[in-house]
């Protein structure tokens, strides 16, 4: 491990330099060139994660050590990400044969957990950064999925998988809520719709209410489109101004009892939540 490498080699380095001036010798140039080397070395930016699930099986990710990397959050999983996989590991009938949305995906988590355990027909991961969805397709293939061309894959080849009947089809769209276009989104055409971690600033949240109406009106059938929306209430003042847009765009909403089970390692202190809006 590259941490516990440098760590040894400058405890090493160290007590040589100490052997050196117990004797009044100097430290050799070669010394000196070794300790700088390990002082200086850079933190990987990146690691693995590995997330147990209750059937045996396991989600992988490549995520960001830091917090905010490359311009964006989306790098690493939050914790309302965490809790809503949880959720679904309780209800997976509600996506089992269906075609999920997931708005601002970030690593994956939430959706990949659906993928192994669920058994959804179609699975559309959708972030806006770059760097976000490279690292998102990324870690879709380190758990052994395959990709779609694009989101439109699902109602062009209903049934269609390229591995076997229990592997759902998957893609990764682009998609900017500000500037996504009508046919874009009438090609995704989801059964369910989710995100998590979303709410965390006013133009993101007027953001989010615009283009779930417009994906409500771009249904090409009349059922009601039910949307799951998890957040961590840190402000809750941002939470009321969700539910005052949400109200203001007629789409109605109901909080979802907490789940029993905690499987993840999210902060014991964090209260989070679960909205089902109906569309």
């Amino acid at each position: 491990m590259p941490g516990a490498f440098s760590r040894s080699s400058s405890e090493s380095s160290c007590s040589n330099h100490a052997q050196h001036e117990a004797v009044h010798e100097e430290p050799s140039d070669e010394l000196y060139e070794a300790l700088a080397e390990v002082l200086t070395a850079e933190e990987p930016t990146l690691c693995q994660r590995t997330y147990l699930l209750p059937s045996g099986d396991s989600v992988t990710l490549s995520e960001s050590t830091a917090i905010i990397s490359h311009g964006t959050t989306g790098l690493v999983t939050w914790n309302a990400a965490l809790y809503l996989a949880e959720w679904a590991l309780e209800n997976p009938a509600a996506f089992t044969h269906r075609t999920v949305l997931e708005l601002g995906s970030g690593a994956g988590l939430t959706g990949l957990v659906i993928c192994k355990i669920c058994h959804p027909r179609a699975y559309i991961f959708s972030d806006c950064h770059s760097r976000v969805l490279e690292q998102l397709r990324g870690n879709i293939l380190l758990n052994g999925f395959s990709l779609e061309p694009d989101a439109t894959a699902p109602a062009q080849h209903p049934g269609h998988n390229t591995h076997n009947s229990e592997s759902p089809m998957v893609t990764v769209e682009q998609l900017d809520w500000d500037v996504v276009t009508a046919p874009q989104l009438t090609a995704l055409q989801p059964d369910i719709i989710l995100a998590a971690d979303v709410l965390y600033c006013p133009e993101i949240i007027l953001s989010l209410v615009r283009v779930l109406q417009r994906l409500s009106a771009c249904r090409k059938d009349e059922l009601a489109l039910d949307a799951y929306i998890a957040f961590t209430i840190r402000n809750p003042d941002t939470c009321q101004l969700f539910t005052t847009q949400l109200g203001q765009a007629g789409i109605s909403w109901e909080a979802v009892p907490h789940h029993s089970q905690k499987l993840f390692p999210y902060e014991e202190h964090s209260e989070m939540a679960i909205l089902k809006l109906t569309l």
